[in-house]
């Protein structure tokens, strides 16, 4: 007597098998670390704000985004960084 071994090669079948369940996942508390309070109210404001303030030859004095090219709002002069 002879023994077969079956192998099923049906692809077809696999593609509607409903996915196999995920892992549950446990969130770790992890304490509060006072030197970390900085950091997270910084990042629950949506991050760095890369601004400075600029003082213009026209006395203007104004915010603008960090660059290297500043232009003067008040009196369009361009400013040396």
């Amino acid at each position: 007597m002879r023994l077969h071994r079956q192998t099923r090669h049906d692809h077809h079948h696999d593609e509607h098998a409903a996915p196999a369940p995920r892992p549950e996942r446990r969130l770790r508390l992890v304490p509060d670390d006072p030197a970390l309070a900085a950091e997270r109210r910084m990042r629950r404001a949506g991050g760095p704000q890369d601004t400075a303030l600029y003082h213009c030859g026209c006395g203007f004095v104004f915010d603008a985004p960090v660059t290297t090219t500043v232009r003067c709002p008040h009196c369009a002069g361009d400013l040396a960084w």
